[in-house]
């Protein structure tokens, strides 16, 4: 028992190693605690901060433990400087790859609630994050290897980290295209000016959102051929989403003969009215004699179809169209059309 290890009688290393054993098996039971407790607050509360701290408990590696029974195990030893070197070199190591997959837990959770994708059933959202976790955990585990290199083996970064800026410059420029489409994807996911689904006009194309992907986004255009545009042409473009209308708006003239009756051109406006009351799903706006035309006495009408869809917008503008035809022919109102009055004049003898 007295003969020496690493300048320790073997009684210490036995007592070091009970003490690191109990140390472990106590952080073990402290883990299992902790998201125990946790579990149970999380069941009594709304919000997700609990769940977090649940995640990220559970994203405690045993090695991190053990590391930490070990380190607290050797402050019973005296070790030499090498040994402690390199043991300390070692917990530095673990420290940072856990400290890593907590960093990834919160990315996980950020982007969770700025995306939604975890709730979601659009497939172009969750595409989206998923895109975005690539991105982060790439620059945390690369983040996580230069902070090994410098605090775990000592080496000097900073010439790695200028030829890899250097490199990532001649990478970005040879990409420059499938990167802006890239982060455009990222732009359209936060930002979120349509979705799979929304009937959208860009500049003289329209149709309908079919998959949104990292470089290009299909659309169903009216005519049934496919559009794909690429994502940063969409970013920079002027978008009309019409899927998120709530109701829309439709203005319509109507043109009567010079030769009808002021009586009846002045009830006109309350028969619009009266018809685009009586059309179901219909929010009427105005009516009123606009103007004199070349060939007819033109009334204006507006209203609210309060579906947006184009088929009820439709539907509503046929149902006023056929009721307007029946009141004018039952008020004796003729409707106008281009005509031309020629007269004749007589020539002098």
């Amino acid at each position: 028992m007295d003969k020496l290890i690493w300048g320790n009688p073997v009684s210490e290393w036995l007592i070091a190693i009970g003490i690191t054993v109990a140390s472990y098996l106590l952080l073990v039971a402290l883990k299992r605690f902790v998201v125990f407790r946790l579990g149970k607050w999380a069941e009594k509360t709304e919000t997700d901060i609990d769940d977090l701290l649940i995640d990220l408990v559970k994203r405690t590696r045993r090695y991190l433990l053990f590391a930490v029974a070990i380190w607290i195990g050797s402050r019973y030893l005296i070790l030499p400087d090498a040994v402690d070197l390199w043991f300390h070199r070692g917990l530095r190591l673990v420290i940072l790859i856990q400290a890593a997959l907590w960093t990834i837990g919160l990315l996980d959770y950020g982007l969770g609630r700025i995306t939604g994708a975890g709730e979601s059933k659009d497939d172009a959202r969750k595409m989206g994050a998923t895109v975005l976790n690539l991105i982060g955990r790439t620059l945390i585990w690369g983040l996580t290897l230069l902070l090994v290199l410098q605090k775990v083996f000592g080496e000097d970064v900073t010439t790695f980290l200028a030829g890899l800026g250097v490199g990532g410059i001649a990478v970005a420029l040879a990409l420059q295209n499938v990167l802006g489409d890239l982060f455009a994807s990222i732009s359209i996911l936060l930002d979120k000016p349509f979705v799979v689904g929304d009937a959208i006009v860009v500049g003289d194309f329209n149709g309908t959102v079919e998959h949104i992907g990292i470089k290009t986004t299909r659309l169903k255009s009216v005519n049934g051929e496919q559009l794909i545009m690429g994502n940063s042409d969409l970013a920079h473009s002027r978008i009309r989403n019409f899927k998120r209308l709530l109701e829309r708006r439709s203005v319509f003239t109507v043109g009567v003969t010079y030769q009808t009756p002021r009586e009846k051109l002045e009830r006109i406006p309350a028969i619009l009215q009266e018809i685009i009351e009586k059309t179901k799903q219909v929010r009427f706006e105005r009516a009123h004699f606009a103007k004199f035309g070349d060939w007819a006495l033109i009334f204006e009408a507006a209203y609210f179809v309060q579906h947006p869809d184009y088929q009820s917008f439709m539907d509503a503008q046929q149902a006023v169209n056929f009721e307007l035809l029946k009141r004018f022919e039952k008020e004796k109102i003729e409707f106008a059309y281009p005509t031309q009055t020629v007269m004749q004049v007589p020539l002098k003898a």
